[in-house]
């Protein structure tokens, strides 16, 4: 018995979760009294819950979806769009400490009472809320598109449109098999036209019994209810639970999907082996080290304007607490991700072409090697996935806009009122995110977007935390042009003819022809390229041209060879601006096309800080020496403590001035403790360990 292509069984596990997660929420919220209690659990979070709390908030089923596709699509480098946050862990452990310290509710907040701007905490409210929406774009994306994977059509049950589509994705994967012998005049014409179809988004693998937007509706009911409820705390207690459901949904396809393949030594025959090549190639991968090295560099930048990052730390008892409950919980987040990289690698052999969108692929082998009940068992855990980072983003969301923009236009509110108010925004986030899943179709470039984006506001964030003489007019003019270079430009660019049909913007790289060196996998045995597997063999492959300033240039008319071309997806705004200095991108692979963007992203911000804050004034010194005589302050064990400890500290600020790196000057660096060295370098320790794990199971045969 089925409902909409799933198995009894699978819709009632779903049910079954559904009803526990709404009543948690339910008796949680009879407990939530005030803002503090909904906004950051009353400051009260031990350590086991720190640790679920930021591996819920950290771990999205999007993630697994992400590392998954990309290694289907380039081999195991691919993992590095995601992976490449295991080398900032470290830094979390500062990060961290710096939030617990600041004892804010939001990171709008601190822009307020560190740069004494009012008009700075609401902009990067407002900002953050924008910008929210594609957080939660990704979340219902990755759910909707992998219920869609598992709920396929017949083709007796497709539309003809469906059907025709279908049809002529088969015929483009036979195209592209024939390539390496050559195809005929007729069918390279073809080839060409379903090519370009393809990259219009026109051909598809399957037709499927679920409506992505009536799924993304449930979906966000289901979360709006709970998290409306109970706030905070109910988000760190269903992430306790949902936390094992993530554990569960990252390994149970592991066994299932090495047994079908042959072990690992199946698995090696049926790959390429530079696909197993743990940095890419940039030749052949979009991720060579260069990029990754970029990528990491612009992501160390956003971390810490990411909205949660407050109030996770926030709402630990002390700062120890909160640095545990981080690094614990990160660290168990990228032991997971090996084996949603394996997945990923199992994909390649097992269905290497078969997809049109490589974001279906954990649904597609979710529907292969499952039994019901354990189909719905994973969908659960996709869901409890996604739940888990959605539920802490949407209060975090309403806290920006409860603190930072309703509460000062309308001060002296009664907390009932604040929290009616703060509810109705969680549900008004999660109708963005809904939008944005129905709107954009490309998990990729929403993920490239979230990591360049907040780096707009991490610059100053980093830089306020620890030199005194960045200006809050330096921080205003770098706002708005980095708005204007990596927001607006992108997206007004992609929507003006005068722009996505101009010849000068609309260049590619050049066609390349690469020869790798590779061992023989058995379809190369079986077709008399090698005479035994394993052997030394050398093969070509083509590189197609890439879009320079936009993400796809195709043709106007796919049946036309000379049809006029157009601009698709995101428009490159950094590229553009780096290229009035004649850099020519044209001979570059598309590596450096990726790495010369994320590493603009990250410096450009802090060039304008530095160059404004020398040019302007900076916040008045008794501000700051009130700001940072704070930071400088432990937390202490109970309130009574941290109001005495807190007011001896404003009394004489100066009494910490021994303690810093550089006595005397603008830098409010403190030395570090043992337990800074410690914490630190013992993640490094940890990092290289992780690596090792990595390289392990790339190298079992």
């Amino acid at each position: 018995m089925t409902l909409l292509g799933l198995h009894i069984l699978d819709v009632i596990v779903i049910l079954v979760y559904v009803v526990v997660i709404l009543w948690i929420g339910h008796r949680v919220g009879k407990n939530t009294e005030d803002t503090g209690d909904f906004y950051l659990a009353g400051r009260k979070l031990g350590k086991v819950y720190q640790f679920f709390l930021n591996f819920g908030c950290s771990t999205n089923a999007d993630q697994a979806v992400a590392v998954s596709r990309e290694i289907y699509r380039q081999g195991i480098g691919g993992m590095w769009i995601q992976y490449l946050v295991l080398f900032l862990t470290p830094f979390y452990w500062f990060t961290t400490y710096f939030f617990r310290r600041v004892r804010l509710t939001t990171i709008g907040d601190y822009f307020t009472e560190r740069f004494d701007s009012r008009m700075l905490g609401g902009s990067y409210a407002i900002f953050i809320l924008l910008i929210s929406i594609i957080g939660g774009g990704v979340g219902f994306m990755v759910a909707g598109k992998t219920f869609m994977a598992v709920t396929p059509k017949t083709m007796e049950e497709c539309t003809a449109a469906e059907r025709a589509s279908i049809l002529e994705f088969q015929e483009y994967r036979a195209l592209i098999d024939l390539q390496e012998e050559g195809l005929s005049t007729t069918d390279q014409i073809r080839y060409e036209e379903l090519n370009e179809k393809n990259k219009r988004g026109e051909l598809s693998s399957f037709a499927s019994h679920t409506d992505p937007v009536v799924f993304y509706i449930v979906f966000a009911l289901i979360v709006g209810i709970y998290t409306m409820l109970g706030g905070f705390r109910a988000a760190a207690i269903t992430d306790s639970i949902q936390g094992v459901l993530i554990v569960i949904f990252s390994f149970i396809l592991i066994p299932l999907g090495l047994s079908k393949i042959g072990g690992f030594s199946g698995l090696h025959a049926a790959v390429p082996d530079y696909m197993f090549d743990l940095f890419g190639s940039g030749a052949l991968s979009d991720y060579g080290w260069y990029t990754i090295l970029a990528m990491v560099i612009a992501n160390l930048v956003s971390i810490v304007a990411v909205s949660t990052g407050m109030q996770t730390s926030g709402s630990a008892k002390d700062e120890m607490t909160a640095r545990v409950g981080m690094i614990g919980g990160m660290y168990f987040k990228r032991v997971i991700m090996i084996f949603w990289a394996l997945a990923g690698l199992l994909a390649i052999g097992l269905y290497a072409g078969q997809l049109h969108d490589p974001d279906l692929i954990w649904g597609f082998m979710t529907r292969d090697l499952l039994i019901p009940g354990a189909i719905g068992l994973m969908l659960v855990g996709i869901l409890a996935a996604n739940m888990s980072s959605l539920d802490a983003a949407s209060v975090s969301y309403s806290a920006l806009f409860i603190r930072n923009l309703y509460e000062p236009l309308r001060p002296g509110r009664s907390d009932k009122h604040y929290l009616a108010v703060g509810r109705i925004a969680i549900g008004a986030t999660l109708l963005g995110g809904l939008l944005v899943a129905v709107l954009v179709d490309d998990l990729l470039e929403l993920f490239k977007y979230a990591i360049s984006i907040p780096a707009i506001f991490g610059a100053s964030i980093w830089l306020g935390f620890i030199w005194r003489r960045v200006s809050k007019q330096a921080v205003a003019i770098q706002v708005v042009i980095c708005i204007v270079i990596y927001a607006l430009i992108p997206n007004i660019f992609t929507s003006l003819n005068a722009t996505k049909y101009s010849e000068r913007l609309l260049i590619e790289t050049h066609a390349r022809t690469v020869v790798v060196e590779a061992e023989a996998l058995q379809e190369d045995v079986d077709e008399g390229r090698a005479r035994r597997l394993g052997e030394i063999i050398t093969k070509e492959h083509l590189i197609e041209p890439a879009g320079v300033f936009f993400e796809q240039v195709a043709r106007i008319d796919p049946e036309d060879p000379d049809s006029p071309k157009v601009g698709l997806g995101r428009f490159n705004a950094e590229l553009w601006v780096i290229s009035w200095f004649g850099v020519d991108f044209q001979n570059a692979p598309r590596s450096w096309l990726i790495a010369s963007r994320f590493l603009f992203d990250a410096l450009f911000p802090f060039l304008l800080l530095f160059l404004i804050s020398f040019l302007t004034v900076p916040v008045a010194g008794e501000k700051l020496d009130r700001f940072f005589a704070k930071m400088h302050t432990p937390v202490q064990p109970t309130p009574e403590e941290e109001e005495a400890a807190l007011e001896a500290a404003y009394r004489d600020p100066g009494q910490y001035e021994e303690q810093k790196m550089f006595p005397g000057s603008d830098w409010e660096l403190l030395k570090w403790t043992k337990m800074d060295y410690l914490g630190f370098f013992g993640s490094w320790a940890l990092v290289g360990v992780i690596i090792l794990l990595l390289w392990l199971m790339v190298s079992i045969r």
